[in-house]
C-alpha cells in the first residue's frame, strides 16, 4: 500500500504540472474584476465556478500526458463524460454576456479574451482528440498483437490508423489556436499563458509521434509488399559526424508483420567496391585537409550529418557489389550499440555464443570497449551481427500494447540523439518518418532553433570511447525581433590515465600517426548555426588549428580540429542567435557518444520567449 500511495502522490505531481496557468490566470482576473462593484462581485462568483470547473476536470484528465498507456487510456476512457461536463460547464460560463463585456473593457480585455480562448481550447481538446485517441489506444490494448513465429499481428494497428491521425490532427488545430490567442499584458497572466502553451507543445508532439509511427509500422514491416533495408552498425569509438564509422553492413527483411535480420558483410567486403560518391564539399574537407586523409569509402559514410546524404552513399556503394547490384533497397537504417542496449532492456537481453549475456545496462560498453580489449578483430563484427540480429530480430516478437509503447519510446529517444536513424527512399514513407523524427538532419527548422556539432575523428583507433564531451547553453537573452541569444561552452575531455595508456592494446590507442601519438585523439569538427540564425565569437582554449569557415553541402559551416593528448581538455566558446522565428528553446545537435547521457545542461532562466 505504501508503494501505491507513493505512486498516487507523484500522479498527482503530475496532473498539476501538467496545466498549472488554470488557477494562476483565475486568480489574477479575480484580483483585476472584484474592485468593480457589482459586476465585480458576479463575476468573481463566475471566475471561482469556473476555477473549481476546470481545476475538477484536469484533475480527472491528468493522465493526458500518458495517454499512450493504455490503462491511463481505459480510465480516461469511463471519465470522459464527467470531464466533458466540466470543461463546458467552464466554457459556457466565460462566453456569458458578462464575460463577452468584461472582454472588452480597457487594460484587462484582452487577457480576458486569452481566458475564454484557454476555455475553449480545453473543452475543444476534451471533446474530440482526446476520445478519439483515447479510443484507439484502448482498442489497441484488446487486441492481439502478437503472431506465430515472432510476427507483429498488423491489422489492429492498421484499425486504428485513422482515429490515431484524426486525433492528432484535432490536437494540432487545437495548439494552433491556442498559440494565436492574444498575448496577454498582465505579467502574471502573460506567464500562465506561457506555461499552459509549453506544457500543451510535448502532449502534442508526442500525440504526433505515436500518429506516425503507427502510420509508419505497418508500411514498414511490409503490410503492403515485402520491403528491405540496409542495416549499417555505427561505432561511435571511431567518431563520424552522424555516429560513428561504418563497421558491418547487413540486411533487414520485412513481410505481413514479420521481420528478419541477416547477411551482414563487415566493411572491408565493402571497400573493393569504390568510393561513397563524394561531393567537392565532403573531398575537399575531409580528403584534401587532414590530417587523416579518409578514402572515403564505405567506412566514412557518415561523414555527413544529414542521414538522407548517409543513406544515398551506402546505397551507392551497395548496388556496385556483386550482392547489391539489380537489388532494390527501400532504405537505410543506421544503429550504434546505445540502440541495442535499449532494446536488450525491453526484450530482456541475449545471450552469445560464447556463454556472455548482453542487456540494457553493458551492452554498449561491450561492444564499443570491452571487445577491442578482450576478442580478436576477427570476430568483432560476427560479435555485432549476432547482438543485432536478436535484438532488432525480437523488437516484434510476444508484442502487447505495453511493449509496443516502451518500443516506440526508445527508438524516438534514441533518434533524438541520433543513436538510431532511418531514411525511406519513399517519399510519402520519408514524410512520414521526419513527422516521427526518425530521421536526422543537420540544423533545419527557424521555429526550433537548434546548434549542432559534429565531430570526426582523425586518429585511426577507437578512442571514441574515452572521449567525453559536455555542454552548457545559456540564453543571455530574449530579443524584439523574436530571435534569442544564447552563450555555448563544449568541452573535449580525453580520460585516458596512465594505467589506460599501459593496459591498453595498440587497436584501441591507435598507433603513431604523422604527428598524432598513441593514445592522442584529434576531432575534426563541424559547426552548425541554427537555421536562419548565426554563430558569432567563436574562441577555442586548447590545442586547436585550421579554425576555417567552410560550407558543407550548401550549409556555411566553421570547422577546426582540437588535439586532445590524454588527461587533456579544450573548450569551445561561442554565441549564438536564433532566427527571429524562433518559438521553442536553443537545442543541441551533436554525433553520439557511447552512452546515453548527451552530457547537455540548459539554463534558460535569464528571460523568457516572447519577452
Amino acid at each position: 500500500m505504501a508503494s501505491s500511495r507513493h505512486a498516487g502522490h507523484r500522479q498527482q505531481a503530475r496532473k498539476r504540472r501538467i496545466w498549472p496557468w488554470v488557477t494562476a490566470v483565475i486568480v489574477v482576473l479575480l484580483a483585476l474584476i472584484a474592485t468593480a462593484g457589482v459586476l465585480g462581485l458576479k463575476f468573481y462568483s463566475e471566475a471561482k465556478q469556473v476555477k473549481a470547473h476546470e481545476e475538477k476536470a484536469l484533475q480527472m484528465a491528468g493522465a493526458f500526458a500518458n495517454v499512450a498507456d493504455a490503462d491511463a487510456a481505459q480510465k480516461l476512457s469511463s471519465q470522459l463524460p464527467a470531464i466533458q461536463k466540466e470543461t463546458g460547464a467552464a466554457k459556457n460560463i466565460t462566453q456569458g454576456r458578462l464575460w463577452k463585456f468584461a472582454s472588452k473593457l480597457p487594460v484587462v480585455g484582452g487577457d480576458v479574451t486569452t481566458v475564454q480562448g484557454m476555455t475553449g481550447v480545453v473543452d475543444s481538446i476534451m471533446n474530440d482528440p482526446l476520445p478519439k485517441l483515447v479510443n484507439a489506444v484502448s482498442g489497441l490494448k484488446n487486441a492481439q498483437l502478437s503472431g506465430e513465429g515472432g510476427q507483429l499481428n498488423l491489422q489492429p494497428i492498421v484499425g486504428a490508423q485513422q482515429s490515431l491521425e484524426q486525433a492528432d490532427s484535432s490536437l494540432q488545430t487545437q495548439v494552433s489556436r491556442y498559440k494565436s490567442l492574444p498575448q496577454p499584458r498582465i505579467g502574471m497572466v502573460k506567464d500562465a499563458y506561457e506555461a499552459g502553451g509549453k506544457n500543451l507543445e510535448p502532449i502534442a508532439q508526442k500525440v504526433n509521434q505515436i500518429s506516425s509511427l503507427m502510420k509508419f509500422i505497418p508500411s514498414f514491416l511490409g503490410a503492403d509488399h515485402p520491403r528491405t533495408y540496409l542495416l549499417a552498425a555505427m561505432s561511435p569509438s571511431e567518431m563520424r559526424s552522424s555516429g560513428g564509422l561504418i563497421g558491418s553492413v547487413g540486411v533487414v527483411a520485412t513481410d505481413q508483420g514479420k521481420i528478419t535480420v541477416g547477411d551482414f558483410r563487415p566493411n572491408a567486403e565493402y571497400e573493393h567496391y569504390g568510393a561513397i560518391g563524394p561531393t567537392a564539399d565532403e573531398w575537399r574537407i575531409f580528403n584534401q585537409w587532414g590530417p587523416l586523409h579518409m578514402s572515403l569509402d564505405i567506412r566514412d559514410s557518415g561523414i555527413s550529418p544529414d542521414t538522407s546524404r548517409v543513406a544515398e552513399a551506402l546505397r551507392s556503394v551497395w548496388q556496385n557489389t556483386p550482392w547489391g547490384a539489380g537489388k532494390a533497397i527501400d532504405g537505410v537504417m543506421l544503429v550504434d550499440p546505445v540502440v541495442l542496449q535499449q532494446l536488450n532492456g525491453v526484450n530482456g537481453g541475449v545471450t552469445m555464443p560464447d556463454g556472455q549475456v548482453l542487456d540494457g545496462g553493458n551492452t554498449a560498453e561491450f561492444l564499443l570497449n570491452t571487445i577491442y580489449k578482450n576478442y580478436p578483430v576477427s570476430v568483432q563484427d560476427a560479435y555485432f551481427q549476432a547482438v543485432a540480429e536478436q535484438s532488432i530480430g525480437g523488437m516484434f516478437s510476444n508484442m502487447d500494447v505495453p511493449k509496443l509503447t516502451k518500443i516506440a519510446a526508445v527508438m524516438s529517444d534514441m533518434a533524438k540523439q541520433r543513436h538510431f536513424s532511418m531514411v525511406d527512399f519513399d517519399p510519402q514513407m520519408q514524410q512520414t518518418l521526419d513527422g516521427s523524427g526518425l530521421t536526422a538532419h543537420a540544423p533545419s527548422s527557424e521555429e526550433h532553433p537548434a546548434v549542432g556539432v559534429y565531430v570526426n575523428e582523425q586518429h585511426v583507433s577507437k578512442l571514441g570511447w574515452y572521449v567525453h564531451r559536455t555542454s552548457t547553453i545559456t540564453r543571455m537573452s530574449c530579443n524584439a525581433d523574436g530571435s534569442q541569444t544564447y552563450t555555448v561552452q563544449y568541452t573535449f575531455a580525453n580520460t585516458l590515465t596512465d594505467s589506460d595508456m599501459a593496459s591498453l592494446p595498440a587497436y584501441i590507442l591507435g598507433g603513431k600517426q604523422d604527428q598524432l601519438m598513441p593514445g592522442s585523439a584529434m576531432e575534426k569538427t563541424l559547426l552548425y548555426a541554427p537555421a536562419g540564425g548565426s554563430i558569432a565569437n567563436l574562441n577555442i582554449r586548447g590545442d586547436s588549428s585550421d579554425l576555417r569557415k567552410e560550407t558543407m553541402n550548401g550549409k556555411a559551416v566553421q570547422a577546426f580540429n582540437v588535439l586532445l593528448k590524454p588527461g587533456e581538455k579544450a573548450i569551445a566558446s561561442f554565441d549564438v542567435t536564433t532566427s527571429k522565428k524562433s518559438i521553442s528553446d536553443l537545442t543541441l545537435d551533436q554525433t553520439p557518444m557511447g552512452w546515453v547521457d548527451p552530457g547537455v545542461t540548459i539554463d534558460t532562466s535569464a528571460c523568457k520567449i516572447g519577452k
